[in-house]
């Protein structure tokens, strides 16, 4: 709720500066025919994850994960670490943070063992494993034009060491962090059949058609869409009861279009240019240290997507700038709560479900894995 009230707020000042000029309708055209397709994918994705979900297919997903295990920790844990990163990569962060959270709070639960590690491990993994393809994150899809690259593979290509790097180093330090809880064995737990076979099957084959879709170069909002279309239709005949208003993510895209337009704004007047100008140039390590650091440290304090939204013009067009920007936006935002929305939706899911972990460790833990993991990201670009 708050989220949508400060969208319609952005959205009435956004209304205000396109009353006043200080957005033209020119500009304004042209940057809605670039954020209406994000904002579509956004839709589209949504629907399918939660209706997936409500099918139980990322559920059969989680007890695959603790039969892959083999009833150790550390194997199990492995499980949840591969499944959240496919989930990210594919079905980007919001859904890993959100929805699998639940479930895999569930499993470690089930197997008699502390949720904590594999909680931290979803929103790590949401946040830093969201690099190598666009539609992993919000971010990405909005810097895919800009670096000029066709398709998901380039881009893939380009950003592959540093999600590497994002994946490896968040785990390193869990496996520190958590290394007491991570070495032992528990009692595997058998898959959970479906309460509609059907419907989880149809799910299941929608999610997979999707994922080749989007990794095949399919317009991203269009194959969203057609899927959610697709699955719309199985859930009404199947579980009509699951098609509720809430299901569409207003708060998400009033938020989005109105940051959308307040930025462009913005850029519009030269309000940030200081800003641009101060994170220079230059495809060196230093400039691109400087870049990415500047992005964690924007994101951490306003959020990661408007603090990409406000550095983008410090790329340049350079397709390395752009790649370090996301570095530090995307994997830098993990010190503080509001650095992403879905670490915000990420505690809220873990509170629902009894466990407390305080604002006050997740910062201070966040201020070692956030740097190690910039710094790492940044480097592993120049391979």
């Amino acid at each position: 709720m708050r989220q949508a009230v400060i969208g319609a707020v952005l959205l009435a000042v956004g209304a205000v500066c396109v009353a006043l000029g200080l957005l033209p309708l020119p500009e304004l055209a042209a940057l809605a025919e670039r954020v209406l397709p994000v904002l579509g994918f956004v839709l589209g994705l949504t629907i399918v994850s939660e209706l997936a979900a409500d099918a139980g297919v990322f559920d059969r997903l989680a007890d695959l994960a603790a039969r892959v295990g083999g009833g150790r920790t550390i194997g199990l844990w492995a499980a949840v670490v591969v499944l959240a990163v496919v989930c990210t990569v594919f079905l980007s962060i919001d859904t890993t943070a959100v929805l699998l959270t639940p479930i895999v709070i569930t499993l470690a639960r089930r197997v008699g063992l502390p949720p904590m590690p594999f909680a931290l491990t979803t929103v790590w993994l949401a946040n830093t494993a969201s690099l190598l393809l666009p539609v992993s994150n919000l971010t990405n899809l909005l810097a895919v034009d800009g670096i000029g690259l066709d398709g998901p593979l380039p881009f893939a290509g380009l950003m592959v060491w540093a999600a590497l790097a994002g994946v490896v180093v968040p785990c390193a330090v869990l496996l520190v962090v958590f290394r007491r809880s991570l070495f032992g064995r528990y009692t595997p737990v058998g898959l959970r059949k479906a309460s509609d076979p059907v419907f989880s099957w149809a799910a299941s084959v929608v999610l997979v058609a999707l994922v080749v879709a989007l990794t095949a170069g399919v317009e991203v909002w269009v194959a969203a869409v057609l899927a959610a279309l697709v699955l719309i239709g199985v859930a009404a005949w199947r579980a009509p009861a699951e098609l509720r208003p809430s299901r569409v993510p207003w708060s998400t895209l009033v938020f989005a279009a109105g940051l959308f337009v307040v930025v462009e704004t913005l850029h519009g007047t030269g309000v940030t240019d200081p800003i641009v100008q101060a994170v220079g140039g230059g495809t060196g390590t230093g400039p691109l240290l400087l870049l990415g650091g500047a992005g964690a440290v924007a994101a951490n304090a306003i959020d990661n997507l408007p603090a990409y939204l406000v550095l983008e013009p410090a790329a340049g067009h350079e397709a390395l700038r752009y790649a370090a920007l996301l570095v530090g936006v995307n994997a830098g935002c993990l010190i503080t709560p509001w650095a992403s929305l879905a670490t915000l939706l990420w505690h809220a899911r873990l509170t629902a479900e009894g466990i407390h972990l305080s604002w006050g460790r997740y910062i201070a833990l966040g201020c070692v894995v956030a740097p190690l993991t910039v710094v790492a990201g940044v480097l592993a670009l120049q391979i």
